[in-house]
């Protein structure tokens, strides 16, 4: 297989449209079609069900789209390294989901800035869980991840640290001015259900409170009283001033780690990891 056959077929398989699928390639649909059917050929496999008014994946179609994006992602990953290997002056990436580890992160660019020969370093506010599919996909060079809510699966990982979280409540709450509260405490509110953060699928688990993708969409709706949430300590600093944070007790702990695609041999980014290491 050829990377322009994984490109064709993963438009395709997407688009569920073959005339669709040639518009986002840029080509003529018929040869669109001649390579799809040639790739199933030389697969020895149907990877598409066509009829005159729909297309779908088979299974061997639906195992072949993982495994093309992995590949094309893989490609765009290394494409984008070898420009950046050349560059006079090198940039970095570094994908953190907004509004989290602000303290930390000052201080890391603040640190990495005064070091000699320090690369340029673009930050990449995220949403929920997009931090690790920016690293494999080839986008993001470094970035940093809260165990256990994200994974580390595919990754190399460093330790950074390790903090308590807190219950987010509407200020006038008569649990906001508690010195400390337990899970079961917050999570029994039925006026302030605890709101659904995304799975590392995009899915939301079932329950009562709103789906949130990002902190200013999430304090938002605790303001009005639509919700309530438990987050990591640096999460709930510098609030607005109708919200309160209050340590929960029982809470599991939430470990910070900065992370990297194991192949990557970025001298710019082993320095930056080296210099998060050591605050």
């Amino acid at each position: 297989m050829e990377i322009r056959e994984l490109r064709y077929f993963a438009a395709v398989a997407e688009e569920l449209h073959f005339g669709k699928a040639a518009q986002r390639l840029e080509m003529a649909q018929p040869p669109l079609s001649r390579a799809i059917a040639r790739l199933e050929r030389q697969l020895g496999v149907t990877l598409l069900e066509r009829t005159s008014r729909s297309v779908t994946l088979t299974e061997a179609g639906a195992v072949l789209l993982s495994e093309a994006r992995s590949i094309l992602s893989a490609v765009a990953a290394a494409e984008r390294r070898t420009r950046q290997a050349a560059q006079s002056r090198p940039r970095l990436v570094l994908a953190v989901k907004s509004g989290t580890a602000g303290g930390l992160l000052a201080k890391l660019l603040d640190a990495y800035r005064a070091e000699p020969g320090a690369a340029t370093v673009d930050l990449l506010l995220c949403e929920a869980h997009q931090q690790q599919e920016l690293l494999h996909n080839g986008q993001a060079d470094v970035a940093l991840l809260h165990l256990p809510f994200d994974s580390t699966a595919g990754l190399d990982s460093e330790i950074l640290y390790t903090e308590g979280q807190v219950a987010i409540l509407p200020a006038s709450h008569h649990l906001a001015g508690r010195s400390q509260v337990r899970v079961a405490e917050v999570s029994a509110l039925p006026e302030l259900p605890m709101a659904r953060w995304p799975d590392h699928d995009g899915s939301y688990p079932a329950g009562p409170g709103p789906e949130v993708k990002n902190l200013t969409q999430l304090f938002q709706l605790i303001a009005l009283g639509q919700a309530t949430v438990i987050i990591p300590e640096s999460a709930g600093t510098d609030l607005r001033r109708d919200l309160a944070a209050v340590p929960v007790l029982d809470a599991p702990p939430v470990t910070t780690v900065i992370a990297w695609p194991p192949q990557s041999r970025l001298r710019a980014a082993a320095d930056l990891i080296r210099v998060a290491t050591r605050l």
